[in-house]
Formats: structure tokens, C-alpha cells, sequence
């Protein structure tokens, strides 16, 4: 693993990858399509389709679509130029749908200097975002650590950073206005252009802002910037031993404060990250490694490593290599560097758009899969589950405590977790969107493995990561990321929103007729059946808490079993023949 990293860093440090997959691929132009996620696959496997795909370059194209698909009775869903999002949320129903893809809606449309206001289409990419808010020496204070969302996406999802200050850490709640696309009447020509703000239309506007796509095609979108500023960063590893209680204050001590947890090692990375004034000496570069182009040669031996360790049950060697990996990134700061080339010592003072988000693998001469994203699917490299849960800020210190507790039991159950780079734990607070954040809160983005090639292979320590998984959202109510997670992390979720029936309201009034809801969307809802799939296997991918042996793998000796920290939870434990 050392070397490979240590080849992998000297020689692409720079390099450009081949660019990511298109998500949608048809048989005949635009027509008979399916369309799935930057990784690959859906948490349940299974393939969506569509009649077509539309590629809308103006607002004018993106209007004549809508209105011909609501007049034909056509389901519609919204597609990203990279599609990120794991959950079902492109797919339409059945074969008869159409998808709109917002990947040439992706313009400037106005700048505001003197109100410190833009305005993009929904395609904008966040790395496009931040490079034009720079032009106009401005910021968007706050913003998710990669840069490959767009704008849509990340309205539809709820996309975030790290922080409690200011009105929190979300995208959205930075937005002004919203430029909407939705079904119209008979007499509106079957398409409806709703321009939403706060003082307009606030019930509306706070729909839209966590809209999940179901309210129509978000067109453009109005950004409230702030005047550049620079931060300053520094990583400081530390033992775990109080980090319940750090993890509760940290937060109010530093504008971006953020954690990496290596829970099976005892340690933590603390990101001491806080704004300073613009004229401060510093031209550092936030360029994370994880995301930097990587051969994909590399990245195969280390997935079938992973594989093998998996199989043979190796959990010694998956933690020796996952602290090797942990020491290596905290030994590079993680790929800050002091001026964009080299790091020479902490604190890294860089501006406000070269220190809040990165991406590089995107940077791309198509290369024939030589250098890729770590995760593209047509290379064997990573293929993981990622559940993100944010638990309120006053259960968190409990939530660390158990988790440290299943660590104690088996310190070897979270080494997978680390070969991920570990726990990342990030600051949310409230927010005024119906689907937005209901507390302060952290939360909890955990990476761990999945089998690439059959759905009913337990993976080592299956039971410790359903537990974490149940702990969260059962014991502590925590509320799922809308743009990441497993299906049973969405079941019952609704009622946790106290404003679920004000955006269900919404919901009616701009699309009466459901076209842009799904079947998965109508669940995930709670208007319509459930999320969850109870089958053989089911627990082992997160489609279903277990209730009986046949939902984990008893072939294998995998059953279903009470937590053992959380006794409440039923996870799939690999039990031992006497």
C-alpha cells in the first residue's frame, strides 16, 4: 500500500485523469436509455431506465421540454453532469420516463458586484461556482469538501460543509432566489416558470432549497456572497480518549472545524481551519489526495487486496494497512500544500476558493483509463457503501461513547472505516428548508466496503457497521444525508421533519400531477409503500434491518443477532459452529 501511494503521489501529483462516465447511456441517440451514479450502481442494484434523455441548453429549450412531456403524461427526473448522488433519485419509473439533463445548463447569468450577488444555471459545477465568485472577489462562505457537485445537486440534496457559525454550513441556505421549472395547466401551455425568494413565496422558496427534484427542474439558482477572505488550516492528530466531549465544543472554537476519526486506532484529526483577513501572507491550496488522479492500475491491486482480506478473513493485515495509509495522508497533510506545490508547515494560509473544496481527478485528457477517479466504475477500483447520518450535537458525545465501546469489544471491527480514510464528522446546524437540517447537529460520513460482484457476501465485522448504522438513526434519531445512504437509513425518515407536510403541500401545488415523483421517491416520502426490501440477503446491502437468519447469510454463518452495545439492533453476526 506504501508504495503504491508513495507512486501514485510522485507521479500524479499533477497528472490528469481520464474524465468521469457519462451516468446516461442510450441505444439510439437520445432514445431507450438507462442511467445510473458516478459509482456504478444503486444501493439496490437494479437498473433504471428511460425513453430519452433531453440535453436542454437554454431556459427556453428546458421550458419546452417540461411542457411537452407534461402534456404527453411523461414522467421526468433530473440527471447531474456527473451524477453523484447514491440513492435512486434520477431514476423515473418503468421504461416510459424521460430524464433532463442539466449538463449544458451551465452558464453564468448574472453578476451583482456592489449586492455581492450571482446567478448560475443548475449545471454550474461548485468548482465553476467558487472560480466565479472569485473573479468578482467574493466567497461562497461554506460548501461541500468536492467540487464535482452542480448546483442542482446540491439544492436537491442538501449538500453541505463543516460549520456551526453564520447560518450554518449548507449550500442552500446561501441562496436568494430560485428559478423553477414545473408542470403547468392547460392554459399556462403545460409549463410553469416560478421564481422563488423569501419575501415572495417563502413557503415555496424553503421547499425548493431541499427539493429532492420533485417540485420540477431547477433552472437558476441566486447566490448572497461574502468578500474574500483567507483561512488558516492546520491538522493536529490526537488520541480519542476525550473526543466525545471535544466533539461538542470544537465547533464553537473554529469557523471549519471538522474531524477525521480512525476509531480502531484511538486517534483523531482535528482540523483547526478559521477565517483571517484577506491581506494575511498565504497562497495555500486545499487539493485533497483522495481526490487527486490515481492509476488505476494501483487502485486495482489495492481493491484486490481489499478483496482478498475480505474473503480470508484478514482482518490483521486490513488494520496494518490502514494505519499505514492514515500515517502516509497525515505525513502529506492530506494534499495541502503551502503555495500549490509543497507543504512546508502548518498553519496553510490560502484564499477562500483554494482552500474549501477539490477535485482533481476531474481535470481530464481522456488517457484510456491509465489515471482515473479512484471510484470510476469501469476500472475494478473502490465500490463502497457511504452512510452519512447527522446526529443532533446533543447526543453526540453518547453516539462516540458507544461507538467506542463496540471498538473495545472488537478493536479490530472498524479497520475497514480507516482504509476509507476514516470517520469524516462535519458540523450542520438548523435551517429554515422543510428537508433541511433540524438541529445543530454532526454528521457522520462513514465509507466502508462493498462487494462488487454478489450482493450476498457479508463483509468482515457485517455487525459492528449495522449497529453503528441502526444506533444512529434508532437510538438517536439521527437524520440521513438525502444524497448518500443505504435504503434503510430513509425508512420512517419523513417524520422527523416537523415541515414534511408543508413541503408535501408545495410538492401538490407545483406538480399536482406527480410527474416529476418516482415510486422510490413516493416511499422515501411515506405516501406510498416502503423503502425498505425485505428478501434473502436484504440486510447485508442496508435493504432491510434483519428479523430473520435468511435475511443476512446463514450459508455463510451469518445471522441475525441483537446488537451488542445497542441490544435493540438486529444486525447479521458471523456466528461461530460449536
Amino acid at each position: 500500500m506504501a508504495f503504491w501511494l508513495s507512486l501514485i503521489f510522485c507521479f500524479f501529483t499533477f497528472a490528469s485523469s481520464t474524465p468521469p462516465h457519462d451516468p446516461v447511456k442510450c441505444e439510439s441517440g437520445n432514445t431507450v436509455c438507462t442511467v445510473t451514479n458516478s459509482y456504478g450502481a444503486f444501493p439496490d442494484r437494479s437498473l433504471c431506465e428511460a425513453a430519452k434523455v433531453e440535453y436542454p441548453k437554454t431556459e427556453a429549450e428546458l421550458v419546452s421540454v417540461v411542457a411537452a412531456a407534461t402534456k404527453a403524461g411523461q414522467k421526468m427526473r433530473v440527471v447531474t453532469r456527473y451524477s453523484h448522488s447514491i440513492p435512486k433519485l434520477v431514476c423515473t419509473d418503468g421504461k416510459d420516463g424521460i430524464l433532463i439533463s442539466t449538463k449544458f445548463l451551465d452558464h453564468v447569468v448574472r453578476t451583482n458586484p456592489d449586492a455581492k450577488t450571482l446567478t448560475v444555471e443548475s449545471g454550474v459545477t461548485l468548482r465553476q461556482l467558487i472560480e466565479e465568485a472569485a473573479k468578482l472577489e467574493l466567497a461562497l462562505p461554506y460548501a461541500p469538501y468536492w467540487w464535482g457537485l452542480t448546483v442542482g445537486g446540491m439544492m436537491g440534496t442538501g449538500a453541505h460543509g463543516s460549520s456551526l457559525w453564520g447560518k450554518g454550513s449548507a449550500v442552500h441556505d446561501y441562496v436568494t432566489e430560485i428559478r423553477i421549472v414545473s408542470p403547468g395547466s392547460v392554459s399556462e401551455g403545460y409549463v410553469k416558470v416560478w421564481v422563488l425568494s423569501e419575501a415572495m413565496n417563502p413557503e415555496e422558496f424553503n421547499a425548493a432549497k431541499v427539493s429532492l427534484g420533485l417540485l420540477g427542474v431547477i433552472a437558476q439558482v441566486t447566490f448572497k456572497l461574502q468578500p474574500m477572505f483567507k483561512r488558516s488550516l492546520t491538522y493536529e492528530m490526537k488520541n480519542d480518549t476525550d473526543f466525545g466531549d471535544q466533539a461538542v465544543t470544537f465547533g464553537e472554537k473554529h469557523e471549519f472545524a471538522d474531524f477525521l476519526w480512525l476509531p480502531s486506532q484511538g486517534k483523531v484529526v482535528y482540523r483547526i481551519d478559521d477565517r483571517v483577513p484577506a491581506n494575511v501572507s498565504g497562497n495555500g491550496l486545499f487539493n485533497f489526495f483522495p481526490f487527486r488522479s490515481q492509476l488505476s492500475v494501483a487502485v486495482a491491486i489495492s481493491r484486490s487486496i481489499e478483496e482478498d482480506e475480505e474473503s480470508s478473513g484478514e482482518a490483521n493485515k486490513k488494520c496494518e494497512r490502514a494505519k499505514r495509509l492514515a500515517s502516509f495522508l497525515f505525513d502529506i497533510s492530506y494534499g495541502v500544500t503551502n503555495n500549490g506545490v509543497i507543504f512546508t508547515g502548518y498553519p496553510v494560509i490560502g484564499s477562500q476558493d483554494r482552500m474549501m473544496s477539490s477535485g482533481a481527478c476531474l481535470d481530464s485528457h481522456r488517457n484510456g483509463l491509465i489515471t482515473s477517479c479512484p471510484w470510476d466504475p469501469r476500472i475494478r477500483g473502490e465500490f463502497f457503501y457511504q452512510t452519512a447520518l447527522s446526529v443532533p450535537l446533543t447526543h453526540v458525545k453518547d453516539f462516540i461513547n458507544d461507538i467506542k465501546a463496540l471498538v473495545k469489544i472488537e478493536p479490530k471491527s472498524l479497520c475497514g472505516l480507516e482504509l476509507n480514510y476514516g470517520v469524516l464528522i462535519r458540523y450542520v446546524t438548523s435551517s429554515p428548508a422543510y428537508l433541511g437540517k433540524e438541529e445543530k447537529s454532526l454528521d457522520f460520513d462513514l465509507t466502508y466496503y462493498r462487494s462488487k460482484d454478489d450482493p450476498l457476501t457479508p463483509r468482515l465485522y457485517e455487525d459492528y457497521m449495522e449497529e453503528i448504522e441502526q444506533m444512529a438513526i434508532l437510538k438517536y434519531n439521527a437524520l440521513p444525508h438525502w444524497g448518500k445512504n443505504r435504503n434503510l437509513a430513509f425508512d420512517g425518515t419523513i417524520g422527523k421533519y416537523k415541515n414534511a407536510n408543508a413541503f408535501l403541500k408545495v410538492k401538490d401545488r407545483l406538480d399536482p400531477s406527480g410527474l416529476f415523483s418516482t415510486e422510490w421517491t413516493d416511499q422515501i416520502l411515506g405516501l406510498k409503500g416502503n423503502v425498505t426490501i425485505v428478501k434473502q440477503g436484504c440486510a447485508l446491502e442496508g435493504l432491510c434491518i434483519c428479523s430473520e437468519d435468511s435475511h443476512c447469510a446463514p450459508n455463510k454463518g451469518y445471522m441475525c443477532r441483537p446488537g451488542k452495545v445497542y441490544r435493540e439492533a438486529r444486525v447479521c453476526t458471523l456466528v461461530s459452529a460449536n
